[in-house]
């Protein structure tokens, strides 16, 4: 599974993202108006402004899913068709769970952003709703203690978790310092995504005998990086935690280095490091670091049983017959995989549509690690602070070892490639 090498994937998928979803909802149209009913699952996305890309890519990832389902004959003979809402800001959330809700829906799959995701979230299944998130990672989306919100794929306490316990097992050992005398700063955006994922990966590390040096909490929006930059010369940390989104990423990466500081462990702790952007837009400015993520198209696919393998397969042809590119990104595995789940697994199996049913058919589904197209598995959690999260959700550790080059180092089931502390961290 070699990762596509896009230079330009933002602005080269975005439109060819436009192209397939207007094709998309002209074929659904085609099915509801000469097949049998539809069965309708509604989708919220931000599918204009700033966050098209990858929303448009996990959405495809979800449209995919539903026309292999399709394909193989639906839902006892009904097709799904997704009926979308496109929305950009949490104030278009009550309107669009509104009009879904009056066009008879009883799911609701999206939204790709934590800050749209969690009033989503709140909004779909106080309306009476199964939400069913496809991408977002804060840890709110699942701790609002709503029975009826799902998800799939991880959130932000696993993968902080997952950072954590990557830098005790496989990054102290080859530091030659003992642990307790190590180091740590954490760089964090000021948000539900940035500090859910910061604060699993703190408490990770003290549980590992870390001790934390300080946090510098920064707007994602307007960052200023002088005070940061500042605390950092003075605390010389050995290992620096970033938790970030994909472009105030890339600044500080940039302001970092510019300020001449060094540490011996960069450590990205969402997947804004892991991003292809990441890489194309710092070049050799990204070598050395690493950064917790979910995966795409470039793990070992001897993580997968022969059966997800396949169907990954059958998924990546798909993909790449719709956008030219050689294999799935990071969203639209992510879409793929938790609609796969709701549509094959869940409705597949539910009998009927109402809302009890689809959530008490999730909560009972108990699918192993290395059963869905990503190397996850699936069993939702009944602990009152994460109702709805996955507990077999997947993540990796990543580095960038050469420019614009990473590999997959952690989990060993997932690796492509060695660890090194070689490569310059900056």
């Amino acid at each position: 599974m070699q990762r596509d090498r896009r230079a330009e994937r933002s602005r080269s998928l975005g439109l060819a993202g436009a192209l397939i979803l207007a094709v998309l909802a002209a074929a659904c149209a085609t099915v509801a108006a000469s097949g049998p009913v539809p069965f309708r699952v509604g989708a919220i996305f931000p599918l204009s402004g700033s966050t098209a890309p990858g929303s448009t890519d996990e959405y495809l990832g979800a449209t995919l899913a539903a026309q292999m389902v399709n394909g193989a004959g639906g839902l006892a003979g009904h097709p799904i068709s997704l009926d979308v809402r496109d929305v950009e800001s949490q104030a278009q959330i009550p309107a669009a769970v509104s009009s879904l809700r009056a066009d008879g829906v009883s799911v609701v799959i999206g939204a790709y952003s934590s800050q749209l995701s969690i009033p989503a979230a709140a909004a779909v299944s106080a309306a009476g709703m199964v939400y069913w998130e496809t991408g977002a990672v804060a840890d709110r989306v699942t701790g609002q203690g709503s029975p009826l919100v799902f998800r799939v794929g991880v959130n932000g306490a696993e993968l902080g978790a997952n950072s954590g316990k990557f830098m005790l097992q496989e990054l102290v050992p080859r530091m030659g310092i003992p642990v307790d005398r190590i180091r740590v700063s954490f760089v964090t955006a000021d948000d539900d995504y940035g500090h859910s994922v910061a604060d699993a990966t703190r408490a990770a590390l003290e549980a590992g005998g870390m001790s934390i040096g300080g946090e510098s909490i920064y707007n994602p929006y307007t960052p200023d990086w002088t005070p940061v930059m500042r605390a950092l010369a003075a605390a010389k940390p050995d290992i620096l935690v970033l938790s970030s989104h994909i472009q105030d990423g890339i600044a500080f990466r940039r302001a970092f280095l510019a300020a001449g500081l060094q540490v011996k462990v960069f450590m990205g702790t969402t997947m804004a490091q892991c991003d292809q952007d990441f890489g194309n837009v710092l070049g050799s400015a990204a070598v050395g670091v690493f950064a917790s993520d979910r995966p795409q198209g470039n793990f070992n696919p001897n993580a997968l049983d022969p059966q997800a393998r396949a169907l990954y397969d059958r998924f990546a042809t798909l993909w790449r017959q719709r956008t030219g590119a050689a294999t799935p990104d990071e969203e639209g595995i992510a879409g793929f995989s938790a609609a796969w789940v709701l549509f094959a697994d869940i409705l597949g199996r539910a009998g009927d549509d109402t809302v009890g049913k689809i959530a008490a058919t999730a909560r009972a589904l108990d699918l192993p690690t290395g059963s869905l197209p990503n190397g996850g598995g699936v069993l939702f959690s009944t602990a009152s602070g994460q109702l709805g999260q996955n507990t077999r959700a997947a993540a990796v550790v990543w580095q960038w070892q050469a420019p614009r080059h990473s590999v997959v180092v952690w989990p060993p089931a997932y690796a492509t490639g060695e660890v090194s502390l070689t490569a310059s961290a900056g």
